[in-house]
């Protein structure tokens, strides 16, 4: 019978993994990068340091960019951040991080090493990527079009943003996009009705089946929207 491999490291295991690539390593420096705020690793009621494979690709990235890149802590720091909130670090110093890989339907590509890693974003990092003015994203905002999600924005406001500054390009304002929003929330409710009787439920496959109905009911909602938007503008010519 085969044991399954241990979920955590140990420090010295940590140790032995990064010293072929960065020999001057020590449990000392890994230490003191903890303190500094670079890695968090758990610990054992113990106190000894579990860490976890994140933990350990982290560290990888820290002293890369230390002995290739020659960056501070801070800087460091601050591309670990970005990283994290699902961001291409900035170029330099003091620039603005920008989502690494966005599509049309808002999906991102999962960060390097948050485990679950839904975009994040700041005001200015928002109005850098999606185009838009800081009076249009304030009307935006006014109009419940887009959110806070505590304190970043996550991706679909992105999504939303880009949208809504392409759109503009023909003069349409925030203020004539409100019927989407209606349109939205009623389409919403609909998929609400459906599902809350299976969250009602305590197994965990009637919430795996309530997960399963939003995401179909909601492709197929985005398939009706475009169909019918797609048929009254064909009775326009």
């Amino acid at each position: 019978m085969s044991v399954p491999a241990r979920a955590y490291l140990s420090i010295g295991e940590v140790l032995s993994k990064l010293r072929g690539d960065f020999p001057d390593i020590t449990i000392s420096k890994i230490r003191f990068l903890e303190s500094e705020g670079l890695i968090d690793p758990q610990r054992t009621p113990s106190g000894y340091r579990k860490f976890t494979n994140t933990d350990l690709e982290r560290l990888r990235y820290v002293l890369q960019a230390q002995r290739d890149q020659y960056l501070p802590l801070r800087v460091i720091k601050d591309n670990l951040d970005a990283l994290d909130r699902g961001l291409e670090p900035a170029a330099a110093p003091g620039g603005i991080a920008a989502p690494r890989l966005a599509t049309v339907d808002g999906e991102f590509a999962p960060g390097n090493f948050a485990e679950e890693n839904d975009l994040r974003l700041s005001r200015d990092e928002l109005l850098q990527a999606s185009g838009l003015e800081d009076g249009q994203l304030q009307e935006l905002e006014a109009y419940g079009l887009i959110a806070l999600r505590g304190r970043h924005y996550d991706g679909d406001s992105l999504s939303v943003a880009k949208a809504v500054a392409e759109i503009a390009a023909f003069g349409i304002e925030a203020r004539h996009l409100r019927s989407f929003k209606s349109a939205a929330d009623r389409e919403v409710g609909l998929v609400e009705q459906v599902i809350t009787p299976l969250l009602r439920q305590k197994s965990s496959d009637a919430k795996a089946r309530a997960e399963e109905v939003q995401r179909e009911l909601a492709s197929l909602s985005v398939r009706l929207h475009a169909a019918l938007v797609r048929a009254g503008l064909q009775r326009l010519r």
